[in-house]
């Protein structure tokens, strides 16, 4: 990754304590404008958040992204969830490795590459 053109916006810290990484995979993320924009401002937590694989496709569930101050009325459901973008063999890789016992899918950082937004 070329760290100068990232701008990391939350990190899951508490989770490098509680879990043993295994291996960390790159997603882009299906968002909503306002989720967005409130990314850009920081408002954003992992706490809880926590991904699962459902016919296919993975989602991360719990991830809190705030709502967005400037749009009243049209603004989003701060805990829905929201798509991972992967390709189909890392999907099957962690199909694999989730259904062995103890293997969990957690966020461990959100941030914009190249002004993308990307969670890994």
């Amino acid at each position: 990754m070329n760290e100068s053109r990232l701008k990391i916006v939350a990190e899951n810290r508490k989770a490098r304590h509680d879990y043993s990484i295994e291996a960390v995979y790159e997603a882009g993320m299906v968002l909503l404008g306002t989720e967005v924009k409130s990314l850009r401002l920081g408002s954003v937590n992992l706490k809880d958040a926590h991904a699962r694989i459902k016919n296919g496709e993975v989602f991360v569930y719990q991830m809190h992204i705030g709502p967005y101050p400037f749009a009243h009325d049209d603004n989003h459901d701060s805990l829905r969830r929201k798509k991972l973008l992967l390709h189909k063999y890392e999907i099957n890789k962690l199909y694999a490795k989730v259904n062995e016992k103890g293997f969990s899918l957690i966020p461990l950082k959100v941030y914009f590459q190249s002004g993308k937004a990307k969670l890994t």
